[in-house]
């Protein structure tokens, strides 16, 4: 029995087994297995075995209502994927995971800053005491002339409005998963294993309580500064006190990562998290009557009291975070793989930096944009005009123009001066491939010379990346100017000699810029639903960022291999019992779902299982960005299930998927061990000149499955050998 999993956003079942007809024989619509028909001739593979298929695509992103989901909350992704990618150092880990959960919490207090923002800054306090604002706008001069804390309190339902509807996003694509979890340890549970082992939704839930806590009580916050602004009265204090210590206690919570993860200390902690949720909650119904019926002379100010210093602090918070997160990271990095890791040891806080990053673009662009609705000057003019957003955010835009420009600049010089150096290596690997070329296939080999230098540039992304992260931290520090009060075209004249109405103008562009990336991300999910040729490259980011389970953010999407890896182990073994083995063969990401599994079959099932690998980012990748979950030692361990009946084929010309253990590229020393005998080396394109029995020269493959071609067979009917002998024996 052949079993294989496609990647990332692949194929129907009918490419992937390269069968024009097939049906399903267990799974549903979003994860089904399928088998050719056998009613039709060649239903058997490579060597006489039973061909089987099983497609998970539509697992993450299999509806609209999926796909947008995960555009819409991916900050909240990236955040979640970055406790996952904590160096294998000393310790287990503990402060990585504090530091990725309270970015996590930062993160969501930024969104609800943010939609507080439009409903109360923009709109309950500036726009509705300006009849210039009013005019010609009866959606909202109903509420105009009422008194301002009635304004607050029913502009209120916005941002309550927007919490739940994030959290919506977030849990319901996790109902169609529930029977397929499995109980099991915690989150080191054999580190790989624990996804799809590790049941992670009784601790999504915990999380989930906490930042709904969180968020209310910041909302009440923001409210009961404004009211305090108008003259302390002891039960905005008091409510204030509360909201303080409902905030300072789930941060605290957040800071125990054994009371989160641990089954024994779950009764205690559920109490504790339900409690505080109930407690913001209540808490949030009495500021807003306290709020609504406040007979106070409101102060006369340029913008909701309080509101710019909240959002100043919560910037603040996440420069701190991000600087103590890098500075663990580099302390617990430990030279223990000879392969450079692909962010130097620093893919949690480059990765919550980006996901940091992006939030605040896209709050900031949401604030600026429905001042423009409001008032077409609001974004050049000055912080007392009207619906002019608080400086923080214009800050936000300065910064977030400013460091995609240098980040493109950065690229660009990136790839011109590596540019040399993969040429010369792109032409020494294309003279050992083809040394008898003719010299009529020049033109050929100078495209395959450019394949493989452009595939040779996926190691250039991780400095790429930490530069990015790094001028998004400066971009953090220099909004913290806005509290302040400085504004960035002042400063901008003053010490670089820009004029002012170019700082302007840059910030009008950054919002457009950060226009086009929302308008971007939507359209990308849409066309990701509808198109399945355009889904195999947006589908990417999705797919890979919901393999890991949410173990930071739990209004992030929800993670797919908690079905698809039980569902896996159930059905090889299940195949294992009626046939003579089970060859596993997984493409792209298909190969660490396989990978995943392999480590909770059962030992009578893995003694019947052999894996084949191809396009696989195991190594490259995986074993880089996540080397404490998915290192060297853990590639080994997988090999040594099966007793190394595990062949990876691999290309030159693949930007993903490369050699696991030994490259075997012409010319290298015979690895030692059974590990060195993995990889197998495709090369690619098969020849550069026309074959007599064709009219155009074979095709350069790069990261695409080659199910189809005589090397594959080949090296399928040698593990199916393999499998013969073992069964045999």
């Amino acid at each position: 029995m052949e079993l294989r999993v496609h990647g990332v956003s692949g194929a129907g079942a009918d490419l992937v087994l390269d069968r024009p007809h097939v049906y399903q024989v267990a799974g549903d619509r979003s994860g089904g297995f399928y088998r050719p028909r056998p009613d039709y001739p060649d239903t058997a593979g490579p060597g006489g075995v039973v061909l089987e298929a099983y497609r998970w695509s539509d697992l993450p992103s299999g509806t609209a209502t999926r796909t947008l989901s995960l555009v819409f909350l991916l900050p909240f992704m990236l955040s979640n994927v970055a406790i996952w990618m904590r160096p294998a150092g000393r310790g287990s880990g503990y402060g990585v995971k504090v530091l990725c959960r309270l970015l996590a919490l930062n993160l969501t207090l930024t969104y609800v800053l943010s939609a507080a923002g439009v409903a109360l800054d923009l709109i309950a306090w500036k726009c509705m005491a300006s009849p210039q604002c009013l005019a010609g706008r009866a959606w909202l001069s109903w509420l105009g002339g009422r008194p301002v804390g009635l304004r607050l309190a029913v502009l209120s339902a916005l941002p309550i409005a927007a919490v739940g509807l994030v959290w919506l996003l977030g849990a319901r694509p996790g109902r169609s998963y529930d029977a397929f979890q499995v109980t099991g340890g915690g989150l080191e549970v054999d580190r790989l294993a624990a996804v799809g082992q590790w049941d992670a939704m009784p601790m999504v839930g915990r999380l989930r309580a906490i930042h709904i806590a969180a968020a209310f009580a910041v909302l009440d916050l923001t409210l009961l500064a404004a009211l305090a602004a108008a003259g302390p009265s002891p039960a905005a204090i008091g409510l204030g006190a509360v909201a303080a210590v409902v905030l300072t206690a789930c941060a605290a919570l957040l800071c125990a990562p054994t009371l989160l993860e641990r089954p024994s200390a779950a009764q205690v902690t559920d109490r504790v998290t339900s409690a505080l949720r109930a407690t913001a909650c209540g808490l949030t119904v009495v500021t807003l009557v306290l709020v609504a019926t406040a007979g106070i002379r409101w102060p006369n100010s340029g913008g909701l009291p309080g509101y710019g210093r909240l959002i100043g602090w919560v910037l603040v918070s996440q420069m701190v975070l991000l600087f103590v997160l890098a500075m663990l990271g580099l302390w617990r990095r430990t030279v223990r793989d000879p392969r450079p890791a692909l962010l130097r040891g620093l893919g949690a806080p480059v990765l919550a930096a980006v996901a940091v990053g992006l939030a605040g673009a896209l709050s900031a662009e949401l604030i600026y944009r429905t001042a423009y609705f409001l008032n077409r000057r609001a974004i050049t003019g000055r912080p007392g005009d009207l619906a002019a957003p608080p400086l923080a955010y214009k800050w936000a835009i300065f910064t977030f123009f400013s460091t995609t420009i240098a980040a493109v600049l950065v690229g660009g010089v990136m790839v011109l001066f590596s540019r040399r150096g993969r040429r010369r290596a792109a032409a020494a690997i294309v003279a050992a491939d083809f040394p008898d070329a003719p010299a009529r296939a020049a033109a050929r080999l100078e495209r395959v010379k450019k394949t493989v230098a452009r595939a040779r540039f996926t190691e250039r992304l991780g400095p790429l990346a930490i530069a990015y992260a790094s001028l998004t931290a400066l971009g953090l520090g220099a909004s913290v100017l806005g509290l302040f009060g400085l504004q960035p075209s002042p400063l901008a004249e003053r010490f670089l000699g820009v004029p002012s109405g170019f700082v302007n103008f840059v910030i009008v562009v950054g919002s457009y810029l950060i226009a086009v990336v929302v308008v971007a991300l939507v359209v990308g999910g849409l066309f990701a639903y509808r198109t399945a040729e355009f889904r195999r490259y947006v589908g990417v980011l999705w797919d890979l960022g919901t393999f890991w389970p949410r173990a930071a953010h739990p209004f992030a999407p929800p993670c797919y291999a908690e079905r698809a890896v039980p569902e896996l182990a159930k059905r090889i073994s299940y195949l294992a019992g009626r046939h003579r083995g089970v060859l596993l063969t997984g493409h792209s990401h298909g190969s660490v779902l396989l990978a995943a599994t392999v480590l909770q079959l059962p030992p009578e099932v893995r003694r019947r299982v052999a894996l084949l690998t191809y396009g696989s980012p195991l190594d490259r990748l995986y074993a880089r960005l996540f080397p404490a979950y998915l290192g060297r030692d853990v590639l080994h361990q997988v090999g040594e299930q099966i007793d190394w009946r595990w062949l990876n084929l691999w290309r030159e010309t693949d930007p993903i998927g490369g050699w696991i253990f030994a490259p075997h590229r012409p010319g290298d020393p015979p690895p030692a061990g059974p590990s060195g005998t993995v990889d197998r080396r495709l090369r690619d394109p098969e020849d550069v000149v026309v074959p007599a029995s064709d009219s155009v020269p074979p095709p350069i493959r790069g990261h695409w499955p080659c199910e189809s071609e005589p090397r594959f067979a080949a090296a399928v009917c040698e593990l199916a050998d393999r499998l013969r002998e073992r069964n045999r024996g």
